[in-house]
């Protein structure tokens, strides 16, 4: 799909025009109305007149005319005054969705129908970009083609006033940038893992690093063994596919020696549990564990094409997690990057041990600012539902910063506390730290308190825990699947520097 801005002044070829409208609107004064036939005006008037259209969010009716396939689409857009960025984006989704419903392959609509309040031409064109792209993402790798192939919308025109189509454009193409790699992260996690182990994780780091001239570095299972990695190594024991780190470089020109970013992405590409062997029922979605992973790889392709003046570091600790005669067991003591040991308590929390060794790998680089995302716990999902992410860090500041871009970027989180007291949960009996908490009670606090210790020479460090946004649910607009979760928060948060030093 293409997203092109088009000036009011030149007269739209799209074969389905748009009426967005708002609850109680008065149709007629819609400056797409008088453009259409006679025929179709009052088609539309008598929907309206007999209130099988009245403007309510998720209504839409689609009218076919004439004998070239044009179409009116009529979209609710609910109540005015609750008219905001975030149903903005569900709207861009929803005009995509029923036109792959409908097989319409070319539409248009008007730019200031879906603006909210005090919002830039810019933002709401990338608002709309964005987010139509995410929605007309599907993953077909594995299913027969149907009939006729698969919906696809060609074409979604932007009908702008002529002064703001510059920024309209600038929208556009971020939004297309972010939204290509939030959909590659899906990609990368709705693949099996049986054809995504963690030399594959690499391997897709390494082509971003191609296509996009970010520097790949990837730590083979003897360049751990050299390095003293033991919790990525030992988390890997179980499985036959060797464990891998992928480190990950892009510096803008002039800035390789800033103080970087680093992005730190689980690459859990099957999770069993190991030796505490999941259950059935949760264990389906499992390589998809390695959502954190390709949220970095996705935001490290959207930072380089954005161009942005600043300096990134991605590390990808992958491995699985299998059981079998060399698998890790309850009781281990594996000793970590940083020195410390870990007791291990329970091998079904074995992406925090992950993140330890890559937190500690971090230090070398002094960074400004530190970002660990990872499908952590059940427990964030029991307290946040499947609507925004656990966000955690020491520092409310930072914490405060990210919950606002998260809030913009629609990869939506939740604050968490994340107290010392909560560091005593987490002690080790007869080694540093135990890598569950000493009961289950706020386990995605515990979690966080874990990777604190191996974060503490960070003055910005936060965790985001992504199992709650992993995966789509009903009234997203999204195909079934993974999200693509973190992935526009990281991008975000690059952008937001740039834009601070800029003022």
């Amino acid at each position: 799909m293409i997203v092109t801005p088009v000036p009011y002044r030149s007269k739209p070829t799209s074969r389905v025009t748009i009426l967005a409208l708002f609850a109680k609107a008065e149709v007629r004064q819609h400056p797409f109305f008088s453009g259409l036939p006679s025929g179709v005006q009052q088609t539309v008037l008598a929907f309206v007149k007999s209130k099988e259209f009245a403007g309510r969010a998720d209504e839409v009716r689609v009218i076919p005319y004439g004998s070239t396939g044009k179409s009116v689409l009529l979209l609710g857009l609910g109540e005015k005054k609750t008219w905001n960025h975030r149903t903005a984006m569900v709207a861009s989704r929803r005009i995509v969705m029923v036109a792959k419903q409908h097989r319409l392959v070319d539409v248009a609509v008007r730019l200031e129908d879906l603006a909210w309040a005090n919002a830039s031409p810019s933002a709401v064109a990338q608002v709309i970009t964005e987010n139509a792209h995410l929605a007309h993402y599907d993953y077909t790798r594995y299913r027969s083609s149907p009939t006729g192939g698969w919906p696809n919308v060609r074409k979604l025109t932007l009908l702008c006033a002529v002064g703001i189509l510059p920024a309209v454009k600038r929208g556009v193409k971020a939004g297309t940038v972010i939204a290509d790699a939030t959909n590659h992260a899906r990609d990368l996690a709705n693949t099996p893992g049986g054809d995504l182990t963690p030399e594959g994780v690499s391997a897709a780091a390494v082509n971003v690093g191609k296509d996009h001239g970010v520097r790949v570095h990837v730590l083979h299972k003897k360049d751990l063994e050299k390095l003293g990695a033991g919790g990525i190594l030992g988390v890997a024991r179980g499985s036959d596919a060797p464990p891998t780190l992928t480190i990950m470089e892009y510096a803008a020109p002039g800035h390789a020696k800033d103080q970087p970013l680093v992005f730190i992405g689980k690459g859990v590409t099957f999770d069993s549990g190991g030796l505490n062997v999941k259950p059935d029922t949760s264990m389906y979605e499992m390589h998809m564990d390695m959502s954190g992973g390709a949220a970095v790889i996705g935001a490290l392709a959207a930072v380089a094409q954005l161009k942005l003046p600043v300096r990134v570091i991605g590390l990808i600790p992958a491995a699985e997690n299998m059981s079998a005669g060399a698998a890790y067991r309850p009781g281990d003591q594996l000793k970590s990057l940083s020195g410390k040991t870990i007791e291990v308590m329970h091998t079904d929390a074995e992406g925090r041990i992950l993140l330890a060794d890559a937190l500690t790998y971090a230090e070398r680089y002094q960074p400004a600012a530190v970002i660990d995302v990872a499908t952590l716990t059940g427990a964030a999902v029991v307290a946040l539902g499947n609507r925004a992410a656990a966000l955690l860090s020491p520092n409310e500041t930072f914490s405060q910063e990210l919950r606002t871009l998260a809030e913009t970027s629609g990869d939506f989180a939740w604050p968490l506390p994340l107290w010392t007291e909560y560091e005593a949960e987490i002690k080790g009996t007869f080694g540093d730290f135990s890598n569950t908490g000493k009961s289950r009670s706020g386990g995605a606090i515990t979690a966080a308190a874990f990777l604190w210790q191996f974060a503490k020479k960070f003055s910005k460090w936060a965790h985001m825990d992504i199992a709650p946004t992993m995966t789509s649910i009903e009234g997203q607009h999204l195909a079934k699947g993974a999200t693509g979760a973190g992935t526009r928060l990281l991008v975000a948060y690059a952008r937001s520097l740039v834009a601070s030093l800029q003022e």
